[in-house]
Order: C-alpha cells, then structure tokens, then sequence
C-alpha cells in the first residue's frame, strides 16, 4: 500500500465519520447553529468539502475556483445533499490522489489566494488535517443539538 493510498484511506474514514454523525438528523439540525459565531453541520460539512477539494487541487497544481465565503453562508440542505458533498470530496481525493508519487510531496505549489508557496506534502496533509478538524466540530455538533433539542 502507498502512502498516497494510506492518505485516502484517512480522507474516507473522516467522511463516513462525518456520514454518521449526521445519521437520522432532522433538516432542522443540519442548520441549526450552537451558539454566536459558530457554524451549522450543512455550514462545516459544505466548508469540509470545498477547502479539501482546494488544497488537493492546490497541490496537483490545478486549483478550482472558489468561493470561500459563501460555504460559510450554506442553508438548507437535505441529509442527502450534505452526503453528496462528501461523496464528492471521496470521489476527487482518490482520483487526484492516484495522480501523486512520492517524489511529489516535495513539489511547490502556490496557492492562488494568497500567492504564498507550499509544497505538495504541505497541502495534502493540511487537507486532511482541516478535513479532521470539521469533522470533530460535526460530531460536536451532533451531541449539542442532543443536548438542546432533548434536556
């Protein structure tokens, strides 16, 4: 097994974990927001998709257009549409990183909204990490949502 096999190995499970936690969710949940200045599960789940099909592309040197901000502003997505986000995301990571060798990792690539320079290694593992960090927002999400909905 690779390395880059060993990557998208970790890219799925962070989506099916994020699959689960919205399991048997009520629309009403999927926007609901926990507090002030804090994002709903269609917010995260849409911002997790998008920043990780960024940095990938960022790294095979074909960065997508993007419109940061308005993930940030997702409402009303079904269930299914936010499991469509990650079974995109799951699509393009294992297409694009079928496309790596080793030797890659140390590439640089410059990202097109800040024009600083990163190499290969940089965006991919930032990818995943982001993809992490969202990922345990959701689930924390989940248990508030439990938590407010059911006392």
């Amino acid at each position: 097994m690779s390395f880059y096999d060993d990557l998208n190995d970790h890219f799925r499970e962070l989506h099916a974990d994020t699959a689960k936690a919205i399991e048997s969710l009520p629309n009403e949940a999927l926007d609901w927001m926990p507090g002030p200045e804090m994002n709903s599960i269609n917010v995260l789940v849409v911002h997790l998709a998008g920043a990780e099909h960024y940095w990938i592309g960022v790294a095979l040197n074909e960065p997508p257009a993007r419109d940061r901000e308005s993930e940030f502003r997702t409402q009303g997505l079904s269930a299914d549409e936010v499991k469509a986000h990650l079974v995109s995301a799951d699509d393009y990571a294992r297409q694009a990183l079928a496309r790596f060798s080793l030797p890659d990792l140390e590439a640089v690539r410059q990202s097109p909204r800040n024009a600083k320079e990163f190499t290969v290694g940089w965006c991919l593992t930032h990818a995943l990490k982001h993809t992490a960090l969202h990922t345990g927002h959701i689930q924390l999400t989940r248990q508030l949502w439990g938590l407010w909905k059911f006392p």
